[in-house]
């Protein structure tokens, strides 16, 4: 995740989820903002019940409930997206302020690493063109075993016995 360089936005986060929720009627709560604090501290994947025990760890806590339900508007407002179910869990990650990205996921252990290639954009964009089709974007998540996980198992050799 670190060979990800986060793109130069008009706008902070929490400024575009508030005009995002002012659209819909709605206010960003003490709650809420803590929630978008919480997660574009750092761009790491998480999925709810990690970011409800980080939360828990600070000095306001939030409710459950807000938490998904937050999770659900930041969503919609395009600022965080669905990656995968990894281990039968919604894992999320920043969809604002980061550049366009593809995945590989181990089935094993559930890891994400990201990668940018240029190749497989154009690849999409040129396929999309000779179809009449306008792309808005694209999410490919490649399934597989990671190195860690490929590795064969050690063997303990009882040195010395014959």
């Amino acid at each position: 995740m670190d060979d990800l360089i986060p793109v130069d936005v008009a706008a902070r986060p929490d400024e575009k989820f508030r005009e995002y929720l002012k659209t819909k009627g709605m206010r960003l709560t003490t709650e809420r903002e803590i929630i978008v604090t919480a997660i574009f501290a750092d761009h790491e994947h998480f999925d709810p019940e990690q970011l409800i025990t980080r939360l828990k760890a600070g000095e306001r806590p939030v409710s459950r409930a807000s938490v998904y339900r937050t999770l659900g508007l930041l969503e919609e407002a395009g600022l965080i997206r669905k990656v995968a179910r990894a281990n039968d869990r919604e894992v999320y990650e920043h969809d604002y302020g980061y550049p366009q990205h593809d995945h590989l996921i181990c089935k094993k252990c559930g890891e994400l690493i990201e990668f940018h290639n240029e190749e497989i954009a154009e690849i999409i964009n040129r396929i999309a063109t000779d179809r009449g089709f306008r792309t808005s974007g694209h999410r490919l998540e490649v399934y597989g075993t990671c190195q860690a996980c490929s590795r064969p198992p050690r063997r303990n050799h009882k040195l010395g016995m014959i």
